[in-house]
């Protein structure tokens, strides 16, 4: 397993970071829309969302005074929406639950 593999797991281990790659597996999404679906202040979601843009995991494009954020190009969402491909492993989300597997 790379050091790469190895720092991008590490990112996902916390559950509200896995559960915004969940959430972005649907399509891109403003931190309005993710602190409603997620329940999570912005304060927080934006450090978050901080941790998983250095991890090279999401990105994050202006859309007006909002930031609209999607999945990297690196990182692959499965047809059905039930798993990424993070270019090292592939991580499986549970139907109507925010943990994963790898």
């Amino acid at each position: 397993m790379s050091q790469t593999c190895i720092d991008r797991l590490k990112v996902l281990a916390d559950t509200t970071r896995l559960s915004v790659l969940e959430a972005l597996l649907e399509g891109p999404k403003r931190v309005a829309d993710l602190m409603e679906l997620l329940n999570v202040e912005q304060t927080l979601l934006s450090h978050h969302l901080k941790v998983l843009r250095d991890a090279g995991l999401v990105e994050a494009t202006r859309e007006g005074k909002a930031k609209l954020y999607r999945l990297a190009k690196n990182v692959e969402g499965s047809v059905s929406g039930q798993s990424i491909h993070l270019g090292c492993c592939q991580l499986s989300f549970e139907s109507g639950d925010q943990r994963g597997g790898v």
